[in-house]
């Protein structure tokens, strides 16, 4: 069992009477169970003994605790930890045994104090923070709630109003901030923090501080009438933005029992809630994220072989396009230094414009100062030759999608750049083994594909080619950590992983039009899903353009499996081209917003006699839920074909890629882990009759065929890894 044990806690007594219990569990002190009940029993020796007179909690290495260890939940869900009997540590431990002792606590907190790190810190009689600290409940974004006593603490600590925008925004708030709050009792400098703490807790037991019981606390709560009235407008506000979660409202009900029935009755409610939520599938789908977002680094034959990535001062951008100003922005906003190349001053001056923009954007909604403004521009050089490339580092190609012209480039940046040089395109589709053909410099070229808009979207897929060396997508990978994106690392084809999952996506959506079911209502169920968008709300924002010249390269490349529509390029000849003129699938007015347009039906008729499509009496009257399944089972068979053929190492990235590429909803796991809980025998059925009935449009890869003639699910590792990587 010792092997097992994760995290403890050390306990000293000083001369002055003070216990200080110190929580270690690198690298941020998160409250594992053995955490916790090391906590318990160093508490019950400092309550008996007699030198003792006050004690202080604190956290190792300049952190109080990041929150309760969650894979102690995957531990729960799974079956191989059993869970402590409802209300344990929240109650027993944290209430009856901390807040409820005869000796006063003090948590000294520095860095950070998150979920069930400023819960303990809450039951603690007084807080004492370095400057800086991070204090907060995140646990609704994770499926969970607070479950450590925060929905009784908080509100009572800092008001209800306050304490809900914390917990269903999940945003935490400064240790200064905290002070004003009455949740921090003082700030003070890091060094003289376990000193301050040491007397204020001394200071509480000789009462010439106050001894305070948070969870007793009624002062900063509203009356009962008006915490009602609050309530009710957090409960219509969650039911209106996360209307497929049910754990937020559940989290609002035991707020709800406190205020009404008192902390106690609050506390109980709040544990048999907290017991509840582990089972929802929301919960495990986040859960899953949470772990799968992590894992996204770890690459077998990559991240294990002990390479240390090389430090990258200077990045040279080529295009200064929506993309390649972007990229510019998001590097220079994490301070590296960049060089923008374009071909003439006119689109130069445009590029540097956009990222200016981008930038001015951040200081008018408060995000960055003047100085801050002014300090990260100048990061930014623009250069209309190859001049200052002799010295970069990396480079990315951001021009259009032409093959010829990225081939020129990359022959060009071959002579100009140092050997050490990363190569890297931003290309969405075109292979990168075309791109780099005419070079000789095949193990240092790399796909480094962001998501637009470059500087706000999440994802970054590292795209490698069989001759890419490791030691650069290790490079890449923390140049992607660096600018705060979350990298996924997949192998070389037509998409990569994301544009190519999603491709039948909205190619099954035009073969449901074209076959009769309304467009609008798709659009209506697939945002009910928990999508950002319906797909033909997507084409109108990205445009026209964009999406023929992507269908164009599945079409050519996966002939047998495409579904051909001729609505798209119809409707362009009448010079609709979506949002940008607005007109497309639907009409937008001046302030974007979008309304259907009826005339929708002459081009959806034009196609049909092109394709010879007919309305299909069963399509016409599809529910929510048939839409959902024929929309998006396409997606999860090209999905297994892109894990059967390699293209990513495990499930878990395909699941990251779709969420932070695409939107797919979170709380839904990714599209494999979504697969799963519906069950590949069931997938697998549905597009075996569909594609009987439809075509080979719908027909289950050799993949999907085989796990789903088993039912065994679609994550599980290959056996026979022909990855990519």
């Amino acid at each position: 069992m010792a092997s097992r044990t994760k995290g403890k806690t050390t306990m000293e007594v000083g001369a002055d009477g003070v216990a200080v219990i110190t929580l270690i569990n690198p690298p941020v002190n998160s409250l594992s169970f053995d955490v916790l009940y090391n906590l318990k029993s160093n508490y019950e020796e400092a309550l008996s003994r007699n030198d003792v007179k006050a004690i202080v909690i604190t956290g190792a290495k300049g952190k109080f605790s990041g929150g309760f260890d969650i894979s102690g939940f995957g531990e729960i869900q799974k079956g191989t930890m059993k869970e402590p009997k409802v209300g344990y540590i929240s109650i027993d431990i944290l209430t009856d045994l901390l807040e409820a002792a005869r000796k006063p606590s003090v948590a000294a907190i520095d860095g950070l104090a998150l979920g069930g790190g400023l819960e303990l810190s809450m039951a603690c009689h007084a807080r004492i923070s370095a400057p800086g600290a991070q204090l907060g409940l995140p646990e609704l974004q994770l499926g969970v709630i607070p479950g450590f006593g925060g929905t009784q603490r908080l509100p009572r600590l800092v008001g209800l109003t306050k304490a809900l925008e914390m917990i269903l925004t999940s945003k935490p708030v400064k240790a200064e901030e905290g002070h004003s709050l009455g949740l921090i009792d003082a700030v003070v400098p890091p060094a003289e923090l376990l000193n301050a703490a040491r007397r204020w807790a001394l200071d509480i037991a000789e009462r010439r501080k106050p001894w305070v019981s948070s969870v007793l606390k009624t002062d900063k709560l509203p009356p009962l009438g008006e915490a009602k009235e609050i309530l009710k407008f957090a409960k219509d506000q969650t039911r209106k933005q996360a209307p497929n979660m049910k754990h937020p409202l559940m989290c609002l009900e035991a707020v709800e029992v406190g205020i009404v029935s008192g902390s106690r009755a609050g506390l109980e409610k709040e544990a048999q809630v907290g017991s509840e939520v582990i089972n929802l599938d929301t919960t495990k789908g986040l859960i899953h994220v949470f772990f799968s977002q992590r894992g996204t680094t770890k690459v077998p034959g990559v991240t294990d072989r002990g390479l240390v990535p090389r430090k990258i001062n200077k990045v040279a951008i080529i295009g200064g396009g929506l993309m390649g100003s972007g990229i510019a922005t998001a590097l220079i906003l994490s301070n590296y230094s960049v060089t923008l190349k374009e071909v003439n001053e006119k689109f130069l001056e445009a590029g540097i414009g956009r990222v200016k923009a981008n930038l001015q954007s951040r200081v008018k909604k408060g995000k960055m100062s003047k100085e801050k403004f002014e300090k990260t521009m100048s990061l930014l050089k623009g250069s209309l030759d190859y001049e200052s490339f002799r010295d970069v580092d990396m480079v990315i190609e951001a021009v259009i999608e032409n093959i010829s012209l990225k081939q020129q480039i990359f022959a060009d940046l071959e002579k100009y750049c140092p050997q050490h040089c990363i190569l890297a395109s931003n290309t969405s589709t075109i292979d990168l083994n075309k791109i780099g053909e005419r070079t000789k410099s095949q193990d240092r070229i790399i796909g480094a594909h962001f998501f637009s808009p470059a500087h706000v979207m999440p994802l970054l897929e590292i795209v490698r080619t069989n001759h890419t060396s490791a030691q650069v997508i290790v490079d890449l990978l923390d140049v992607g950590k660096k600018i705060r994106k979350t990298p996924v690392v997949v192998g070389n084809c037509t998409g990569f992983a994301v544009n190519r999952m999603f491709f039948p996506y909205t190619q099954a959506a035009m073969f449901l039009v074209e076959h009769g079911t309304d467009p609008y209502l798709i659009d209506k169920a697939v945002s009910k899903f928990g999508m950002p968008m319906g797909p033909f709300r997507l084409c109108d924002l990205v445009g026209f353009g964009v999406a023929i010249a992507t269908a164009t390269q599945f079409i050519e490349n996966f002939p047998e499996r495409t579904y051909k529509s001729m609505i798209i390029p119809l409707m362009q000849e009448d010079k609709r081209a979506g949002e940008a003129t607005r007109k497309g699938f639907y009409l937008y007015d001046d302030k974007r917003k979008a309304k259907p347009d009826p005339e929708i039906r002459k081009y959806i008729d034009k196609a049909r006699s092109v394709s010879g499509a007919k309305p299909d009496p069963k399509l016409e009257k599809l529910t929510e839920k048939e839409i959902i399944e024929m929309t998006f089972f396409p997606v999860v068979n090209e999905a297994c074909r892109v894990f059967a053929e390699g293209i990513a190492v495990k499930a878990a990235d395909l699941d990251i890629a779709g969420i932070f590429g695409m939107g797919f909803p979170p709380y839904r796991g990714g599209i494999m882990f979504w697969a799963d809980s519906i069950g590949s025998k069931y997938i697998y059925s549905k597009l075996d009759e569909w594609s009987k009935t439809y075509g080979d449009f719908f027909k289950p890869c050799d993949f999907l065929a085989e796990r789903g003639s088993k039912g065994a699910p679609l994550s599980a590792p290959l056996e026979q890894g022909r990855s990519r990587l």
